[in-house]
């Protein structure tokens, strides 16, 4: 398994990942974490929120970036430097999340590169959005 150098990336190539989140993500995550928000995982607290019921945490769509840089673009071998990120729209239990990097900006003397990134549900509706700044594998 190989990923790509910044030589072999080219401005606009697209990669991505999707994952349905299931109630079990969403336990595991805050286990992972420590993050147990009601928000999260305790039904009653969340029909009273502005969502009116449980919603998966922003931090686990973001994962799923991390699903995409890692493993296909710029893919194993890459080391992941920053990101910036704005939520945009809850994901409920059993949302589908295509999370997508498309390369933006390539610095071949310095081996970096920046990386559009966008996490989208089963309707098309943007979730998160933001920039990534990776190292790819020599």
């Amino acid at each position: 398994m190989k990923g790509y150098t910044i030589n072999e990336m080219e401005i606009g190539q697209k990669a991505s990942f999707t994952k349905t989140v299931t109630e079990t993500d969403v336990y595991l995550f805050a286990g992972i974490t420590g993050d147990v928000n009601p928000a999260h995982i305790n039904e009653e607290y969340a029909k009273d929120t502005m969502f009116k019921e449980r919603i998966a945490h922003g931090m686990l769509s973001a994962g799923f970036i991390s699903a995409v840089l890692g493993m296909y673009l710029p893919g194993p071998g890459t080391i992941y430097l920053g990101q910036t990120l704005k939520f945009t729209a809850p994901v409920k239990f059993g949302d589908t999340i295509t999370a997508t990097a498309e390369v933006l900006e390539k610095n071949t003397e310095k081996n970096r590169a920046t990386l559009k990134t966008v996490c989208t549900n089963q309707d098309g509706k943007v979730v998160l959005e933001g920039e990534a700044t990776v190292m790819p594998p020599k």
